[in-house]
């Protein structure tokens, strides 16, 4: 088949077009701003988790975020405009706290892959290989804790959260897919044994849940909500 100089223009026309609809990874959508910018740890630290956080304050805080920084850097990094996370380390988390947000994540795993997206630094929406699926509220007790349907992609390839969550409700769609329908996300720290809790925070850090195997994520995009 002999292209002619006017076929040659329109399929490098259509190429263009079909470029301008895919936006480049981590470029945020508008309204939204990018917590990862392809290029670095940017917008992250390491772990400390809630109930240890506020025990801490001044030069010991300083010290344990010191810490937690270079277990951080020793086993998360970016790779070719994706975070990558090696399974031997700790979470996540983000160096800003939030409220009500709307998110957007893209993320993978492997073959028995196992990890989840905190809210507010409590636990979690739920990522794994697993026949449930993603996108529960895993550690809820007394409101649904299971997606509503099954919309994992195969292990291997990307898999795309939007979250919403106002005040302690939270709407999940996995791949386009409803999974969870404004749901309570119930706080995990300070839980007695019948399941009460203290209130959720109004605000608290967004953290990529390690559970010791390789993690990838990109494209992750917020916008807080007033």
């Amino acid at each position: 088949m002999r292209w002619t100089g006017l076929g040659l223009l329109l399929v490098a026309m259509v190429a263009s077009a079909k470029a301008k609809e895919t936006p480049a990874d981590n470029t945020p959508p508008a309204g939204f701003v990018a917590l990862f910018n392809g290029k670095d740890l940017t917008n992250w630290q390491g772990l400390i988790e809630l109930p240890t956080r506020s025990k801490l304050t001044g030069e010991a805080l300083v010290a344990a975020q010191k810490k937690a920084d270079a277990r951080m850097n020793a086993h998360w990094s970016v790779k070719d405009g994706v975070l990558v996370y090696d399974g031997k380390g700790d979470s996540l988390q983000s160096a800003k706290d939030y409220g009500d947000i709307e998110m957007y994540v893209d993320w993978k795993i492997g073959d028995k892959g196992d990890s989840g997206i905190y809210l507010r630094g409590h636990p979690q929406v739920q990522i794994w290989d697993n026949p449930v699926g993603s996108g529960g509220l895993y550690n809820n007790q007394k409101n649904p804790s299971k997606p509503l349907k099954l919309a994992d992609k195969p292990v291997g390839q990307w898999n795309t959260f939007r979250i919403v969550m106002k005040g302690a409700k939270v709407t999940i769609y996995l791949n386009g897919e409803l999974v969870t329908d404004n749901v309570t996300l119930e706080p995990y720290w300070g839980r007695k044994k019948d399941g009460d809790a203290p209130p959720l925070a109004a605000a608290g850090p967004i953290e990529l849940q390690h559970h010791g195997n390789p993690l990838y994520f990109k494209n992750i995009y917020v916008k807080e909500l007033k």
